[in-house]
């Protein structure tokens, strides 16, 4: 089986424009392949590089060196030389991710920001908006809130509609930066429910769990980023 998501020899370097461009490298020579149905879980400490690959994965971040190839169908493109606008139709229609921030237009309700989020991955809009009821009950956010902007709500109560956001178009590969840093077990057993069913559907995803209890619920293998890290000196 073809991988969906493939790293290969992949470099990262910071440059800090503040401190005299002084350089910061991340990472050398990152090779990670991620097929359908599995669940790669990033492992490593702090500043090692795992949301840095994330990023690189989702077009955030340029990598200096390597290719990151992304399967959508039978087309290959790889996101490290792609163009903006073949980045955004990998978004449409590809790549979900979810981050540990939730950036949304200001005062939009809740509602509408996680529909919204399944209308840009093809879906029509009464199917959208009744997934998104659907995720935010699960996820447990009262209905009294569902018309609220986000930004009043706390912080757990946000990461969760981050995570409905990122699985409502049910893309073929999907990215998790710490999804679960900030709930509750009741939630987090939820998102591990919601994670295997993904995998169960043949998504490929890759992600950052630093509760272990998640990690061990969802990892069909976990890759210690340090390894690349230790690559840069290479």
């Amino acid at each position: 089986m073809n991988p969906a998501l493939e790293f290969r020899d992949v470099a990262k370097t910071f440059t800090l424009h503040l401190r005299g461009g002084v350089q910061l490298p991340v990472m050398g020579g990152a090779d990670l392949a991620v097929h359908p149905g599995e669940c790669v879980v990033l492992g490593g400490p702090s500043g090692a590089g795992k949301s840095s690959l994330l990023k690189m994965a989702y077009g955030n971040y340029r990598c200096d060196r390597g290719q990151i190839l992304v399967r959508d169908g039978d087309t290959v493109t790889d996101v490290a030389s792609a163009s903006p606008r073949e980045i955004l139709s990998l978004r449409r229609r590809t790549i979900s991710y979810v981050s540990q921030f939730l950036r949304v237009i200001p005062r939009v309700g809740t509602r509408e920001v996680v529909a919204a989020a399944g209308r840009e991955g093809g879906m029509a809009a009464e199917v959208a908006l009744a997934r998104a009821e659907e995720l935010l009950s699960r996820l447990n956010l009262p209905e009294r809130l569902w018309d609220l902007p986000p930004a009043t709500f706390s912080g757990g109560e946000q990461q969760r509609v981050n995570i409905a956001r990122g699985l409502i178009a049910e893309r073929p590969i999907l990215l998790l930066d710490e999804p679960t840093a900030s709930l509750d077990a009741q939630n987090r057993a939820v998102v591990v429910e919601l994670i295997r069913a993904r995998q169960a559907a043949g998504a490929a995803l890759l992600g950052i769990f630093h509760d272990t209890d998640v990690r061990e619920a969802v990892a069909t293998r976990v890759v210690d980023v340090t390894a690349f890290a230790q690559k840069r000196a290479a």
